[in-house]
């Protein structure tokens, strides 16, 4: 799935702007996405909210020790 595909269903279920770009800064590690989005992209890649839950705040984690 493209970056493109990936907003495009992303608006889609949400109703709200989402860009290939903001897809892209997530994938990059640049920007974690929200819970807002969170709860989106778990809806549709089929995974569990839970999951993305978890990945944020290990890559929160990481972040911090980054800048320490």
């Amino acid at each position: 799935m493209t970056q493109y595909d990936l907003a495009a269903r992303l608006r889609a279920v949400s109703g709200s702007g989402i860009t290939r770009e903001e897809v892209s800064r997530w994938e990059r590690g640049k920007r974690i996405p929200g819970p807002y989005w969170r709860g989106w992209l778990g809806k549709v890649l089929d995974i569990s909210e839970y999951k993305f839950e978890r990945a944020a705040a290990i890559a929160r984690a990481l972040r911090r020790t980054d800048h320490d």
